[in-house]
């Protein structure tokens, strides 16, 4: 069984006519420059952050954020400190400044402000923010002439800037009060 097919003339003229038409004619094609395909992002494109708390004093927390380079994330955890919440109220001083539940008592609160810029060679300059506090039992303060029993807070606030790499590795850091940050970032 043999098989053929049939152009008729027309088409035949019609393609040759085309081809060789003048001004048409297309010079020996070009090598095309190669391509080459990596696993990366741009700079400005998304990038996987770890951020991991480890802290005697305000607990362990981590999360995980996809953001750009130049963009900042606020990481807000509050869990129940030992011995479980300080209670408190409204008249105590610095009330409103006090992360509390539901109730009204005061809870252990840690903040990350974490701002990453990508630099061409891939690593990021962060500036991390750290704050958080916690109630270490309770003091009698004195408001407008009532004897009050409120939480005795503490307070750490700290700024850290350093370079990383975003590579899969990470960088931990230990804070003055011994609370270790661990940042991993990866594209």
């Amino acid at each position: 069984m043999s098989s053929s097919f049939k152009l008729s003339a027309v088409s035949v003229v019609a393609s040759l006519a085309c081809a060789f038409a003048p001004g048409l004619l297309v010079p020996a094609a070009h090598a095309a420059t190669p391509i080459t395909v990596t696993s990366q992002s741009a700079l400005d494109g998304p990038i996987r952050y770890t951020v991991r708390v480890t802290s005697k004093q305000f607990g362990n927390s981590q999360e995980t954020r996809t953001i750009r380079s130049g963009e900042s994330d606020d990481f807000t955890w509050k869990t129940v400190p030992p011995g479980g919440p300080v209670a408190a109220t409204d008249a105590c001083p610095n009330y409103a400044s006090l992360p509390v539940d539901t109730n009204g008592a005061m809870i252990r609160q840690t903040q990350i402000r974490f701002a990453p810029v990508v630099a061409a060679d891939g690593t990021a300059s962060v500036q991390l923010s750290f704050q958080a506090q916690t109630p270490h039992g309770i003091k009698t303060v004195t408001n407008g002439g009532k004897t009050l029993k409120c939480p005795n807070d503490v307070t750490v606030s700290q700024i850290l800037r350093f370079t990383m790499p975003v590579n899969g590795s990470t960088k931990t850091l230990t804070l003055n009060d011994g609370t270790e940050v661990a940042v991993s970032a990866k594209r």
